[in-house]
């Protein structure tokens, strides 16, 4: 009976499951356009990082090492109270920079490896038509690189999911802000953040069971 009304006192006094409702609404709307920015800037970075220019190699190799080797929560904290902290921007925004920012730097190095994992007679033969390095890439390489990297996106989007958490530290609109909001009315620490637990696994289980039935039939398709 004990558990019922911590249940109840969790999720339907006053309607507090919209509070968890609009929590994942907004983790998955941070996760879904981090992962679009950190996949822009994740393919900037992947041609810097093999480009003949020194320059862009240097550059490009820095952003990696400097995203790759700081916490997450860290860069959080400086984009939000530093480099934000006068903008009048929508803290969820705030997020998907953040979030984008860092995604980037992993993404950067799935794509690298996904083009270099691309024959390079594939190369060859597209400067043997008369394509230039920019069109042989954009037309040959990156479309057989894309099947590469898909899965290892989606395990990226997977674990952006999860990172997003860490939002609560400046902000109380994702789902660990809702148990937050919870937990200061109900001095229940236990209940709201199993149950957070509870909803990041189901989703991220539902999302893993697509993505492996997406990798399923590109295979299939490649077996053809």
């Amino acid at each position: 009976m004990e558990l019922i009304e911590k249940l109840n006192a969790t999720f339907i006094v006053d309607g507090r499951w919209q509070w968890f409702l609009s929590g994942l609404g907004y983790t998955l709307l941070i996760s879904f356009f981090a992962v679009l920015l950190g996949l822009a800037i994740g393919v900037v970075m992947a041609l810097g990082r093999l480009s003949k220019s020194k320059i862009l190699r240097t550059v490009s190799g820095i952003y990696i090492d400097i995203i790759r080797g700081t916490p997450t929560m860290v860069q959080l904290l400086i984009i939000y109270y530093i480099i934000f902290a006068q903008v009048p921007i929508a803290k969820w925004i705030v997020g998907v920079i953040a979030f984008g920012i860092n995604s980037g730097a992993y993404i950067a190095e799935i794509v690298r490896g996904g083009i270099l994992s691309v024959n390079i007679g594939q190369t060859e033969a597209g400067r043997s038509l008369g394509m230039t390095h920019a069109q042989t890439m954009r037309s040959i390489i990156l479309p057989q690189a894309a099947k590469n990297i898909l899965p290892a996106l989606g395990n990226e989007f997977v674990v952006l999911i999860k990172e997003t958490a860490v939002i609560g530290m400046v902000s109380n609109i994702d789902l660990v802000g809702a148990a937050r909001k919870v937990q200061s009315l109900t001095y229940d620490f236990a209940v709201p953040l199993i149950s957070v637990g509870v909803i990041y696994y189901v989703v991220i289980k539902i999302i893993s069971i697509m993505l492996a039935k997406l990798e399923e039939r590109m295979r299939k398709s490649d077996k053809r």
